[in-house]
C-alpha cells in the first residue's frame, strides 16, 4: 500500500507542484490549505508524513506542529518556509519537526527528504524485537516505546531514533557529526545544532535534573556519550 502524504500550503501552485512530484514518486496525496484543516485531516486520513508550510492563515505551521505533539501525534513532519531565519529553523525543530527546508526548493529534494524520513521510520518498525536497557531507561525499538523508571515517556520520532542510537552505542563518545549522519541520514546543511536541540529534549524526558545529566553526558569539544549512571 502506498504511503500517504499530507501536503499543507496556502499557495495552490506549491500544493500542485509538490502533489505532482510526490504522486510521481508513488505516494498517495491529500492536501490542506489552512492550519485547522491539518488536525482534521490527520484524524480522518492518518497520513504517514506531513509536508507542512510554516506561513499559514490562522493557525500557522508552528502552532500546528505544537498542537500535534501536545496531543501525542508523532507523525513525521517536514516543515517548509519562505523564511531563511535560523531562529525559525531551530524553533520548528524544538516543536517536533523532523526536517526543515526553505523556499525556493527543488521538488526532487523534497521527494528525497520525504523518502529518507519514511525509510528511517520503516527501518525502525522492521527491526527485530529487542529491549535496550541503560539504568532506569528501557527502549522497545520495534514498538516505538520507551520507559523511564517504569513510566512511559513520549518521544518524537527523531528523539526516539536518537535515543536508540545512543543506547546501541552506550559508553562510546559520538560526535555531533556522527549523530547527524546516523540519525538524520544526510548533512543537515552542516548545522549540528539540530543534534543539540534533540539532546536537550531527551534530557528533559530521561533525566531527573536535565542540567545535571546522569545518562547523556556532554564530552566537551567532541559530542555526547550515553552511559550507566554512576553510584
Amino acid at each position: 500500500m502506498a504511503k500517504k502524504i499530507l501536503v499543507v500550503d496556502d499557495e495552490p501552485s506549491i500544493v500542485t507542484l509538490l502533489s505532482f512530484n510526490l504522486k510521481k514518486a508513488g505516494y498517495d496525496i491529500i492536501t490542506a490549505g489552512k492550519g485547522d484543516e491539518v488536525l482534521r485531516q490527520v484524524k480522518e486520513q492518518h497520513p504517514d508524513l506531513i509536508v507542512l508550510d510554516l506561513m499559514l492563515p490562522g493557525m500557522d505551521g508552528m502552532d500546528v506542529c505544537k498542537k500535534l505533539r501536545q496531543e501525542f501525534i508523532f507523525i513525521p513532519i517536514l516543515m517548509l518556509t519562505a523564511r531563511d531565519d535560523e531562529l525559525d529553523k531551530i524553533l520548528g525543530l524544538e516543536l517536533g519537526a523532523d526536517d526543515y527546508m526553505t523556499k525556493p526548493f527543488s521538488p526532487r529534494e523534497v521527494v528525497a527528504r520525504v523518502k529518507a524520513i519514511l525509510r528511517r521510520s520503516d527501518i525502525g518498525k522492521q527491526q527485530q524485537e529487542e529491549v535496550l536497557t541503560v539504568g532506569d531507561i528501557k527502549v522497545y525499538p520495534n514498538n516505538f516505546e520507551a520507559t523511564y523508571k517504569g513510566q512511559e515517556i513520549q518521544l518524537t520520532p527523531k528523539e526516539f531514533e536518537l535515543l536508540v542510537y545512543l543506547m546501541q552505542h552506550r559508553g562510546r563518545v559520538m560526535t555531533r557529526e556522527q549523530l547527524l549522519n546516523a540519525v538524520w541520514n544526510y548533512e543537515f546543511a552542516g548545522d549540528t545544532r539540530i543534534v543539540d536541540v534533540h539532546v536537550s529534549h531527551l534530557r528533559e524526558k530521561i533525566e531527573d535534573v536535565s542540567r545535571k545529566p546522569l545518562y547523556i553526558k556532554t564530552v566537551r569539544g567532541l559530542g555526547y556519550k550515553l552511559e550507566e549512571p554512576k553510584g
